[in-house]
């Protein structure tokens, strides 16, 4: 099963997200589970997951969750923009995706 973390200020714009993303999954055949957090719980959630996407809002803390995350070997990307935006479950799942890879290849 795949753990996928997203981050945003508040943790409720990003929620929309989480429900395309686990609907794709989901069509797609995968066992994910997806969760989202406020900027003030990602680094204590971060430990729990296989890969970290944080809100275009919160770009400035991505080098602080990389450090924390390095040393799980979890990799941390901001959210595309256009797929954050769109409210793109399937492009969001699949940059993901290749964060979960980065991990376990």
């Amino acid at each position: 099963m795949k753990r996928i973390l997203l981050a945003c200020s508040s943790g409720m714009s990003t929620s929309m997200l989480v429900t395309k993303m686990q609907e794709h999954a989901k069509s797609i055949g995968d066992e994910a589970e997806i969760w989202a957090v406020g900027q003030d719980q990602a680094s204590e959630e971060l430990t729990k997951a296989d890969a970290v996407l944080i809100g275009p809002q919160m770009s400035f803390l991505k080098g602080q969750l990389e450090k924390e995350a390095a040393q799980y070997g979890i990799h941390v990307e901001v959210i595309d923009m256009m797929a954050y935006g769109m409210v793109d479950g399937k492009k969001a799942y699949e940059q993901a995706l290749k964060l979960v890879e980065r991990k376990n290849g």
